[in-house]
């Protein structure tokens, strides 16, 4: 996505939006575009864009950061205070015109409350690479800070891993996501945060998992949740069924005298681990009925029903 596409913009909503508008725009447009229900070549690169927007505005820390820093607010350190980044992106943009004044150099109640004779600019060149400044002034070698950015991924893309290539600020990736991750899972990349100052090591860059809604399973952890349609024969009956599964279509025994919300457990279906055991998938029984009835049909259920005495609202 590009940097500098607003995330209201790509929600379709006003930056003074509540929650429950965010939210309700998000799931409209990710039915829309996702790649299981839109066919159209570019449906997936908007769900994942609506999918990034949404894991940002939906989370009200991050919400506040991207609301004060802008597009690059993954690159700004937590402890930065908004006011403080803004006051001092307003006397540096003012150093040219405050040179021999009070733009770029603080009196006594300057930025900070520093004293005459400290160049902000310098200073913050200071501060942010470790080089040596204008003025001759050192902070030695600094370590690069560490960074943090999320990465929205669907369950399908969570389950299987594998390479992807992502964009953080106005850089580009490639990376290796491991297979089965998780909601709030970091994927930790060495060397790739903040660069270091006077040939100090860099930090390390933090990818935050975030698994977008999806219209057919539900994730708790390593398990995952699945509704399953069977008819009401299969229901009374018993009979092997056809469960859909992010890994490919498994088998599962629904057993005679089922009822709707009865779940059967797959073990080891879930989201798979490389260290710890696989979580389970869970299917969860909905008995569904034809829309319209063949003549056939219609006198088998006809006779079922003279001749059945099961009462479903009956007490037992």
């Amino acid at each position: 996505m590009p940097p500098d596409r607003d995330f209201y913009e790509i929600l379709g909503v006003r930056r003074g939006a509540s929650q429950e508008d965010i939210q309700r725009a998000y799931r409209k447009l990710a039915r829309a575009n996702h790649p299981d229900v839109n066919k159209d070549p570019s449906a997936e690169d908007r769900f994942k864009e609506v999918s990034e927007a949404y894991s940002v505005l939906s989370d009200p820390g991050t919400r506040r950061r991207y609301d004060a820093f802008g597009p690059e607010f993954r690159q700004v350190p937590d402890d930065v205070d908004p006011e403080t980044w803004a006051r001092a992106g307003s006397r540096a943009a003012g150093a040219g015109a405050g040179r021999g004044g009070t733009g770029a150099r603080g009196g006594g109640a300057g930025f900070g409350g520093f004293q005459e004779g400290v160049d902000l600019d310098d200073l913050l060149e200071g501060l942010f690479s470790g080089r040596r400044g204008r003025s001759g002034a050192s902070w030695g070698p600094i370590p690069g800070a560490d960074q943090e950015a999320e990465i929205v991924l669907t369950v399908e893309e969570a389950y299987r891993g594998g390479p992807r290539s992502i964009t953080v600020g106005s850089r580009g990736l490639r990376i290796d996501i491991p297979p089965g991750v998780v909601d709030g899972q970091r994927i930790r990349l060495a060397g790739q945060g903040g660069r270091g100052g006077d040939g100090a090591p860099a930090g390390d860059l933090y990818l935050i998992v975030r698994i977008a809604p999806h219209p057919r399973y539900r994730m708790e952890g390593r398990d995952l949740h699945v509704l399953l349609p069977v008819t009401p024969w299969e229901a009374a009956l018993g009979a092997p069924v056809v469960v859909d599964t992010p890994g490919g279509e498994a088998k599962v025994k629904v057993p005679s005298g089922t009822s709707s919300g009865r779940r059967l457990r797959l073990r080891g279906r879930g989201m798979p681990s490389r260290g710890d055991k696989a979580g389970d998938l869970y299917a969860e029984v909905r008995i569904m009925v034809p829309d319209r009835l063949s003549e056939e049909e219609r006198r088998l259920f006809e006779q079922l029903a003279a001749v059945s005495a099961f009462d479903p609202r009956r007490r037992r």
